[in-house]
């Protein structure tokens, strides 16, 4: 599979968890014998404009996280790009499913979910999308932006159990009809991290289910880093969703 990626999301930009060193050191070493990396590219102003006001563009920029938080956004529509022909994934951050239009929270700066989906809405590669969003905390922005649009299906798990949580899944992708879909793959409910309810074959399933769902629909899926702070199992756990997602 590929995999976007760009060593310069080794910096430690904030104190944030999202940000924290070995974060990204962890997931690379579990997955660097197995995918086929992807240079990140920044995204174009023009392109981060597509879903956030300049006026938050201008305050992102005003603390120091452009660069960084740009690239993460370029890398999101790489990845969705690859996933029309192949399945893909963003190996990014800063994370974005917190980032509205016209602010942000929870470790986001910008959307990357959103913005790389209205790029391929704007360039008329997609006609409609799906996002499921399996992080332990609801993508309360990323419904901000796109829950009102009549192309976009968004769906944030709602099971704390883990057997409701995969059935939810399933039901969900029995159900999609969509020419993409995008996970925002947050692996902060694993067992060993702050949700304590997945285990890591978890991940392996829910990347098959939304590959057969793909496959079904005749169009593309592709995943992007959100949550996961557990640096000891977080590789294996990224690892496990790109193989469901890879047909393994």
């Amino acid at each position: 599979m590929k995999v976007v990626f760009h060593e310069d999301f080794y910096q430690v930009y904030t104190s944030d968890p999202a940000s924290a060193g070995g974060r990204m050191e962890a997931i690379v070493d579990a997955i660097k014998s197995h995918v086929v990396f992807i240079i990140a590219e920044p995204a174009s102003e023009a392109d981060v404009g597509i879903a956030h006001t300049k006026a938050h563009i201008n305050h992102v920029r005003q603390i120091g996280l452009y660069p960084i938080s740009a690239l993460a956004a370029g890398g999101a529509v790489q990845a969705a790009t690859i996933a029309l022909s192949e399945p893909s994934f963003a190996l990014i951050r800063p994370p974005g499913h917190h980032a509205s239009a016209a602010s942000s929270w929870g470790f986001c700066y910008f959307n990357n979910m959103a913005i790389a989906l209205e790029v391929l809405k704007a360039q008329k590669k997609i006609n409609s999308a799906y996002v499921l969003d399996i992080d332990l905390h609801y993508g309360d922005v990323t419904v901000n932006i796109l829950g009102h649009k009549d192309w976009v299906t968004i769906h944030n798990i709602k099971a704390y159990d883990r057997y409701a949580y995969l059935d939810e899944i399933t039901k969900e992708m029995d159900r999609c009809r969509s020419d993409i879909i995008g996970i925002s793959a947050g692996f902060d409910n694993h067992e060993d991290d702050w949700g304590g309810v997945l285990k890591t074959e978890d991940y392996l399933e829910t990347g098959r289910k939304v590959r057969d769902a793909a496959i079904r629909n005749g169009g593309g899926c592709f995943g992007i880093l959100e949550g996961g702070y557990n640096h000891r199992v977080l590789g294996s756990n990224v690892m496990a969703l790109i193989d469901g997602l890879s047909g393994k």
